[in-house]
């Protein structure tokens, strides 16, 4: 289930303010508008507001004044970057010069760190070193003695969930220090590379499919792609079955075995480093500010060749399977030919209908008559797959039923994730339970349009709710699940996530139902003529 209390901008709605405070523990108001949050201080008073413009003045002269600088600047590049017109969606630190440390903190959902030069690893004190040679009279970093051997300073916590507080207290913090390196000492180095490396972690929200690609998988594209595999990539918070959860997806992004940060207790030296991951959106990906305008059906296509060589595995098995099981039928009885032609009608009528999956839900939000959502699909003409995915589940058998599917049903939670498996042009249609419709649309709806599905988001009524069983017809839970939401975290998370389960009203259903049906059926009709042409 996506954690929705977690997020800052949850059921986000024009006109509400969130505050807490920013780095410096001025007062941060956090306003909705029609795309999300955005920022705005509260009103300083005037002193105050004419040295913040001086400083203003002084940040925007700044990088063209002192572009060779050590010194890190964190102009905003993203989010409502007043600057966007000046670097073309160039993201702050793409270009680090050799021997220094540009921290991008300009982003609220991660910040991002690049150290260029002789980089080593020092997983005992949760360090990372950069190691470099520097004048009398270069900067050191507020903080340190005139003379003392770090010149710079910066500590980040590498997951992409910057806002929640709460979550990124249990991320592990890396110093990154610079170095003043005297002349005559060799530092050891136990491991040497010759590529760079790529820090996160695979703490926080993992275990959950939901955050598991957006807040990895998808952030580790999105940062690592341009090194074109020729990248390391070392994890903090490790574990042993999320490699191989996602081993062949992280073959595609990198041909090196990945590194346990903590585990590891060898100094590991690269010649750059990028600490923390890039996320552009809910599982998406920005053309705009990808190298080579990649977007996420590229993203889709690493998938695709990540699971192909399983599934193709798969495949050979159970056909020698099936193989092994006609040759004892016939040696066995000569009457089981008869079932054999039965059986090959049945794959015979199969062919030419489009295939629906079923995400079927158990727990909290389950789809108590789906009985009868699978009658009725037979009946339209779907062949009709139900799964019942879970965390033990194999993504690459998934893969393989999504992948071949024209349609995918489900009840809005983590699960829906798996339209990533869908192809580009197939039918999504997510049945959305009262009290979710901000939620459903923004992290599932919204991303499989990007994607290039049909999506068909079908919001319930209250009469198809189990909730409607419990509360009277006018009672707010049902005629205003918008306010509910707006009591806090618990009310939607007892009532309307872990409070519900839905009974599809089948004939209201079945109209999006023959729609998905007749959209397939006429794709299916083109493809066969273009082949015949």
């Amino acid at each position: 289930m996506v954690q929705y209390h977690r997020y800052h901008h949850q059921f986000c709605r024009k006109g509400q303010k969130h505050v807490e405070e920013d780095e410096e523990s001025q007062v941060l108001i956090m306003e909705c508008g029609g795309s999300g949050y955005f920022h705005k201080r509260a009103r300083p008073k005037l002193l105050s507001l004419l040295i913040i413009s001086l400083l203003s003045c002084s940040f925007i002269l700044a990088p063209h004044l002192f572009f060779n600088s050590v010194s890190t600047f964190s102009l905003l590049y993203s989010f409502g970057d007043p600057f966007a017109d000046m670097g073309a969606n160039t993201p702050l630190c793409s270009s680090v010069s050799n021997g220094t440390i540009c921290c991008d903190r300009s982003s609220i959902r991660s910040d991002i760190c690049v150290m260029k030069g002789d980089v080593r690893t020092h997983s005992a004190s949760s360090s990372i070193f950069l190691y470099t040679s520097r004048d009398e009279n270069d900067f050191v970093s507020y903080g340190e003695e005139e003379g003392d051997e770090v010149i710079q300073h910066e500590k980040i916590r590498p997951y992409t969930r910057k806002w929640e507080k709460g979550t990124m207290d249990t991320i592990d913090e890396l110093d990154l220090i610079a170095k003043k390196e005297h002349s005559g000492v060799n530092h050891h180095c136990d491991v040497r590379h010759d590529v760079p490396a790529v820090f996160f972690s695979t703490g926080g929200y993992t275990g959950n499919v939901y955050h598991e690609f957006n807040d990895g998988i998808l952030p580790l594209f999105i940062t690592s792609q341009h090194f074109n595999k020729k990248v390391v990539f070392v994890i903090l918070e490790y574990h042993d079955w999320w490699i191989l959860k996602y081993g062949d997806v992280l073959s595609q992004f990198s041909d090196y075995p990945a590194i346990d940060f903590s585990g590891d207790k060898r100094i590991h030296c690269f010649p750059e480093a990028i600490v923390g991951l890039r996320i552009h959106d809910e599982l998406t990906v920005d053309s705009s500010l990808m190298e080579g305008n990649k977007s996420i059906v590229d993203f889709r296509n690493h998938l695709d060749q990540a699971y192909w060589p399983r599934i193709r595995g798969l495949i050979q098995d159970e056909e020698q399977e099936a193989k092994e099981k006609l040759e004892k039928m016939l040696h066995l009885s000569p009457t089981s030919e008869t079932s054999l032609n039965i059986e090959k009608e049945e794959q015979e009528d199969w062919l030419g209908k489009p295939t629906l999956v079923i995400l079927s839900r158990n727990g909290s939000r389950a789809l108590t008559n789906e009985n009868l959502l699978v009658k009725m699909a037979k009946d339209i003409g779907f062949r009709v797959n139900v799964l019942r995915p879970d965390r033990t589940s194999e993504l690459a058998k998934i893969y393989r039923a999504l992948n071949a599917s024209d349609v995918m049903i489900g009840v809005h939670g983590a699960a829906m994730t798996h339209f990533l498996f869908m192809r580009p042009g197939s039918v999504f249609i997510q049945i959305v339970p009262l009290g979710t419709d901000w939620a459903a649309e923004t992290y599932y709806g919204e991303p499989a349009r990007k994607l290039g599905l049909k999506y068909i988001g079908y919001e319930i009524v209250p009469k198809e709710s189990s909730l409607y069983e419990k509360y009277d017809k006018n009672d707010i839970v049902l005629r205003d699940p918008e306010t509910v939401n707006k009591k806090g975290w618990e009310y939607t998370k007892n009532i309307y996530l872990d409070g519900q389960n839905v009974r599809l009203g089948l004939r209201r259903f079945r109209k999006r139902l023959v729609r998905a049906y007749d959209y397939s059926i006429a794709k299916m009709n083109r493809h066969v003529h273009l082949q015949s042409q």
